[in-house]
């Protein structure tokens, strides 16, 4: 058996075992289910701002705003807001907007690509903490503007948020009911879960494709020693422009999955803590390597809800006197100080390059 037949064996043992993992884990609990969809939709997260930080070496602080970005435009085009708000909207569309899911989400992706390049621009000359400062006041900006459009026009609806979001109905499966295929019950949360799982395949692949063509070759090099790349003729000003846009459309896409999956937003779900935590699990798994970011962004997402079960214990032994959710904060805190203590370049850091090999000791 050659390498190529091993790795499809491999590959289809993995495809087979992830797809039967949430009915696997729904028999005991709807609970793991739900963390393991919302666990996807950060890797998708993760995978996006790996393009920016990781390829094209900019520290984005602000990425949240992207997903927040994408998160209000499918909850303003798939719920009762705006007809609620706007006469003429509900003369147009009597019966509501309900846009379908193959037009709200390229939209999504195009007004957050839009997004990032709006904060790529004023930002082409910045480098490390200065750029990462800026990012992160655009991430605040972002939020603000959404918690104060409900006067004198209510478009956002302020601190109270947007309920009542349409579930994603795709090839005329409403994602919000349950189904039974063979005898199987198939819950809503499952149907997420295997939208969310495609989803980070096709991103893994356009991501790999990225890295191994022209264009993330000349982001690398940026990365590397801006000032060599110009010298060698990139146009850094385009490249990282392109850089901010490609990744906010993978933030914009990730937004609209989660309005679609909570059926709520607000602001509070776009803070700057949200968008640490993201950089977290890009710089935790490995900057620039694929299979780093997504073992970063599964850790950090499940670690929280893991940690639950510790915290509460602890909390009962000090008689109440810790707030379980701090505790639950420092203990993510102390492990994350503790990985990267042993290991300061990720836990899946990508090949050094332009290192030459050891030599191997000559023999006596």
């Amino acid at each position: 058996m050659d390498n190529k037949q091993t790795k499809l064996i491999v590959f289809l043992v993995a495809a087979g075992l992830l797809l039967a993992l949430p009915l696997f884990v729904g028999h005991f609990s709807q609970g793991g289910v739900r963390i393991m969809a919302i666990a996807l939709l950060y890797v998708l997260l993760a995978l996006g701002l790996n393009i920016v930080v990781g390829y094209a070496g900019l520290l984005d602080l602000g990425y949240v705003a992207f997903y927040a970005v994408g998160a209000y435009l499918y909850a303003l085009l798939s719920s009762p807001h705006l007809t609620d708000n706007f006469e003429w909207i509900k003369a147009m569309y009597p019966n509501g907007l309900h846009m379908p899911v193959l037009i709200v989400i390229p939209l999504a992706a195009l007004l957050a690509g839009l997004a990032g390049m709006v904060l790529g621009a004023p930002t082409l000359k910045l480098r490390g903490d200065y750029l990462a400062i800026v990012t992160l006041g655009f991430g605040e900006i972002i939020r603000v503007f959404m918690n104060n459009l409900e006067y004198p026009i209510n478009i956002t609806n302020g601190p109270r948020g947007i309920s009542q979001i349409e579930p994603i109905q795709l090839l005329g499966f409403n994602m919000g009911k349950t189904f039974h295929f063979f005898g199987e019950q198939v819950t809503s949360l499952t149907m997420y879960y295997w939208l969310f799982l495609a989803l980070v395949v096709a991103s893994v692949v356009i991501c790999l494709r990225l890295a191994d063509s022209r264009i993330g070759r000349a982001w690398m090099a940026i990365r590397e020693d801006e000032i060599a790349a110009k010298a060698m003729g990139l146009n850094t000003r385009n490249l990282k422009l392109l850089a901010f846009g490609m990744g906010a459309t993978f933030g914009g896409v990730s937004g609209a999955l989660f309005a679609s999956f909570q059926g709520f937003v607000s602001p509070e779900s776009f803070t700057l803590a949200e968008s640490v935590m993201i950089v977290a699990m890009v710089v935790l798994g490995g900057l620039g390597n694929i299979p780093g970011v997504i073992l970063g962004a599964l850790l950090l997402s499940a670690l929280p809800e893991v940690l639950r079960y510790v915290a509460d214990p602890l909390q009962h032994l000090t008689g109440g006197r810790l707030d379980a959710a701090i505790l639950r904060q420092l203990l993510i805190a102390l492990a994350m100080i503790i990985i990267m203590l042993l290991r300061p370049r990720g836990l899946w850091p990508s090949p050094e390059h332009g290192k030459a090999a050891p030599t191997p000791a000559l023999a006596k």
